[in-house]
C-alpha cells in the first residue's frame, strides 16, 4: 500500500501534467484561432468566408426608376448615416472614380470625410473598421505613373483596398500594386498618408506598419482586386492571376455581357449566354488554379449558385434586393 507523502507525489504529478496538457491545448487554441484583422475582409478571406458587401448608398436614381424621377440630392453627411445604418455589409464600395477621376475625387473625398465622422470603427470581437471602403481605379495602361499618383491619393482618403479595372496582362497589375505600397516595403506609393490614419483608428506609426498589402505581407491590411473584362484580359488571365499580391480576381460580369454580345436583327444587343458564361468561368479557374479568392457581383437568387461555384467576394448594390442577397449569402455561408 503506497504511503502518503508517495500519494501526494504522484497526485502532484498528475496535476502537474494535468495542467500542461491544459497549457498546451490552450496555447494550440490560440495559435488556430482566426486572426483578429483590421480589415475584417482579410479575416474572413483568412478563414474560407464569404465576403459580401454594398456600393455606398448615392445620388443615382434607383435602377428602373421612370426617366422623369427626379434625382435625389442627398449631402454627403445624410448619404454616409445612410450607409451606417445598415450592419451587415462587409464592405463599402464606391466605383465613380473609374470615370472622370479628376471630377469624381472631391465627391468621394466629401463622402469619405462624412463616413469617417460616423461611428465607423468597432471594439467587438477586436478593434477593426466596421465600414471599410474599397473603391475603383481607373485603367493603369495608359500612364502608369498617372495610375500611381490617383492611387496614392484615394489610399491617403482611408480606404482599405483599390480595384483595378480592365486589367489586361500582368504587367499592369504590377505596376498598380507596386504604387499601393510605401517605398520602404518596396513600393512607389508617396510618403504621405493623408486620412488613412484618421480613419483606421490608429496612429501614424501604425498605420505605416499596417498599411501594406495582403497577402505579400501576412500583417498587412491593404487588399487589391483585379478586374478581368476584356477578350485581351481573358487571354492572359493566367499570368494574371499569377501575379503575387493580388487579393481578389473578378470577371467583369457586365462589361463581359457587352463584349460577348452583338446586334440583333432589331438592332438590340444579343449575347452570346454560353461564350459569356464561359468567359466568366474562365477567371474562375484562374482563381482556383492560383489559389486567389474569385469575386463577382451577384443577386438573390444567383449567390448560393456561385457560392458552390466557388466564388467568395461578392458585390451588390444599395437597395432591398442588395440587403436580399447578403441575408440569403450569410445563411448560405455559415455566417450568423
Amino acid at each position: 500500500m503506497p504511503s502518503t507523502s508517495m500519494a501526494h507525489t504522484v497526485s502532484t504529478g498528475l496535476r502537474a501534467a494535468l495542467l500542461a496538457a491544459l497549457a498546451l491545448s490552450a496555447s494550440q487554441a490560440l495559435a488556430d484561432a482566426p486572426k483578429q484583422r483590421l480589415n475584417p475582409m482579410i479575416g474572413l478571406i483568412e478563414q474560407g468566408k464569404p465576403v459580401m458587401g454594398l456600393y455606398a448608398p448615392s445620388n443615382r436614381k434607383p435602377y428602373g426608376a421612370p426617366a422623369d424621377a427626379p434625382t435625389p440630392n442627398k449631402s454627403p453627411a445624410e448619404l454616409a448615416k445612410e450607409t451606417v445604418s445598415y450592419k451587415l455589409s462587409d464592405f463599402v464600395f464606391d466605383g465613380s472614380m473609374e470615370h472622370d477621376y479628376e471630377q469624381s475625387l472631391p465627391v468621394f473625398t466629401k463622402f469619405a470625410q462624412a463616413l469617417g465622422a460616423e461611428k465607423h470603427l468597432s471594439n467587438s470581437p477586436a478593434p477593426h473598421i466596421a465600414y471599410p471602403m474599397i473603391v475603383k481605379m481607373h485603367e493603369i495602361a495608359p500612364d502608369p505613373k498617372l495610375a500611381a499618383k490617383h492611387i496614392g491619393q484615394q489610399l491617403d482618403l482611408g480606404v482599405s483596398g483599390i480595384m483595378f479595372v480592365d486589367v489586361q496582362n500582368a504587367e499592369e497589375v504590377k505596376h498598380g500594386l507596386a504604387a499601393m505600397r510605401y517605398p520602404a516595403q518596396g513600393g512607389t506609393r508617396a510618403d504621405s498618408v493623408g486620412a488613412g490614419p484618421k480613419y483606421w483608428g490608429v496612429s501614424e506609426k501604425e498605420y505605416r506598419a499596417k498599411a501594406d498589402l495582403w497577402p505579400l505581407n501576412p500583417n498587412g491590411e491593404l487588399i487589391n482586386w483585379v478586374v478581368v473584362e476584356s477578350k485581351e484580359g481573358l487571354k492572359n488571365v493566367r499570368e494574371i492571376a499569377a501575379v503575387k499580391g493580388i487579393g481578389v480576381l473578378w470577371p467583369g460580369a457586365g462589361t463581359l455581357r457587352r463584349v460577348f454580345s452583338s446586334p440583333g436583327p432589331d438592332g438590340k444587343p444579343v449575347t452570346d449566354e454560353k461564350a459569356w458564361e464561359g468567359a466568366i468561368q474562365s477567371v474562375l479557374a484562374a482563381c482556383k488554379e492560383f489559389k486567389v479568392a474569385c469575386g463577382i457581383p451577384t443577386t438573390p437568387d444567383q449567390i448560393e449558385m456561385r457560392m458552390k461555384q466557388g466564388f467568395s467576394v461578392f458585390v451588390m448594390n444599395w437597395g432591398d434586393a442588395g440587403f436580399k442577397t447578403i441575408e440569403v449569402g450569410r445563411k448560405a455561408g455559415g455566417r450568423s
